[in-house]
């Protein structure tokens, strides 16, 4: 293992286990499409610093999603989008501000609440199906703002509301993957000004971000191999199996030493 990839406070077991989550992360995203954040942020951060995990995976998901963008542009409904986008701009940067503000303790239970609530939303199935109007179009993207600011878990909010939408559903995926083109960039402008994108992050991306594009490629070769059903319940339970061991308060037993 390339060591120098590796930050100092970041020690070799640690670095092992992060890529081996980035894995099961990436086949989860492969697969079913989620499960990225919501799998890696809870396990990940309770190995490393929350600042430094966020940043990594906010850097791997940018440069995997990039080329997605011109199709997205393409078929999406930029003037909708737009509009939620405005309440990313908002979100981002207090999400942003917590997270360089908060101890890691604190910042992982709020990780875990926001990816149980995030759980039970997925879960649920809910879908918007009333009237669009602009105060909750930016308010449902301040929303997500906020979660990919602070943890990178923006994705159910946005998911939920656009798949209830009265639209194709190749537009509905493009402005999903449009407003997060903007979301991301916009997280990468705060994580840049709040000294979160720095060179651990970068050097370490270099080193996860193979493991998450290996993880995503055998994801996707199982598309119509397996039930999606199965898969979906199986990445529900890994979810939720990632809260549970993530939690802080079973540091004193899972993460001894």
């Amino acid at each position: 293992m390339p060591f120098g990839l590796i930050p100092a406070d970041v020690g070799i077991h640690m670095a092992i286990g992060i890529c081996a989550i980035a894995f099961v992360s990436g086949t989860a995203r492969g697969f079913s499409g989620f499960g990225l954040a919501l799998i890696f942020m809870p396990l990940a951060s309770s190995l490393a610093s929350p600042r430094l995990v966020a940043a990594l995976l906010l850097v791997i998901d940018f440069i995997a999603a990039t080329p997605l963008i011109p199709n997205a542009w393409k078929h999406a409904d930029r003037k909708a989008t737009a509009i939620i986008v405005v309440g990313a701009l908002i979100g981002v940067p207090v999400g942003t501000f917590l997270l360089t503000r908060l101890d890691p303790v604190t910042t992982r239970w709020i990780i875990s609440g926001f990816v149980s609530a995030l759980l039970v939303l997925l879960l649920s199935g809910w879908r918007y199906h009333g009237k669009d109007h602009v105060a909750l179009s930016v308010g449902i993207g301040s929303l997500s703002g906020f979660c990919s600011g602070l943890a990178q878990t923006g994705g159910p909010p946005i998911v939920g509301y656009w798949l209830g939408r009265p639209v194709k559903p190749e537009i509905a995926r493009a402005n999903i993957l449009l407003f997060f083109a903007a979301s991301d960039f916009f997280s990468l402008a705060s994580y840049v000004l709040a000294g979160l994108i720095n060179a651990d992050a970068l050097r370490f991306s270099l080193l996860v971000g193979p493991v998450y594009a290996i993880g995503v490629a055998f994801g996707a070769s199982l598309f119509g191999r397996a039930s999606q059903r199965v898969f979906r319940g199986i990445c529900y339970v890994l979810i939720a199996l990632a809260v549970i061991v993530g939690l802080p308060i079973l540091d004193s037993v899972l993460r001894q030493g």
